[in-house]
């Protein structure tokens, strides 16, 4: 018999893999839908952080846009931490493909969500993704593979 606590992991999982299927087709809509109003993200691009989905859609608009169709999303060692309404994730996700000057692109990115349940379903109300840095260059580290 499944427990309150698979059955929330395997949601959350359903979730994560729903983000990385509408980032691969681009659709902003369903990958909206998987925020909760209030999200606060520390995304790869400026500013430091930044507030609420409709800045959210900003930035995944103009990525979507920077990118020919379709885009290449790779996660690689999604790891849940849950507790009764908030719950963590973390992944390594891979980025690729052509972008719309014509040059390929890909990069891993170190991806973290921070999720709540409301009125019972899970929303990702922080995000954090960085790529590594040189210290001493200052420059991304983007050759690095898991």
């Amino acid at each position: 018999m499944a427990t309150q606590r698979s059955i929330d992991e395997a949601d959350i999982r359903r979730r994560i893999d729903e983000l990385a299927n509408a980032i691969r087709v681009m659709n902003l809509e369903c990958v909206m839908s998987l925020y909760a109003p209030g999200i606060v993200s520390f995304d790869i691009g400026p500013p430091l952080r930044y507030a609420g989905t409709q800045t959210k859609a900003q930035h995944w608009t103009a990525a979507f846009a920077a990118y020919q169709f379709p885009l290449g999303y790779e996660l690689r060692e999604v790891s849940i931490t849950l507790g009764d309404d908030v719950a963590f994730a973390h992944s390594l996700n891979r980025v690729s493909g052509t972008l719309k000057n014509g040059h390929r692109s890909a990069l891993w990115l170190r991806w973290t969500a921070c999720f709540r349940k409301v009125a019972g379903h899970w929303l990702i109300e922080h995000d954090h993704v960085s790529v590594p840095v040189e210290l001493e260059s200052g420059r991304a580290a983007l050759d690095l593979e898991p």
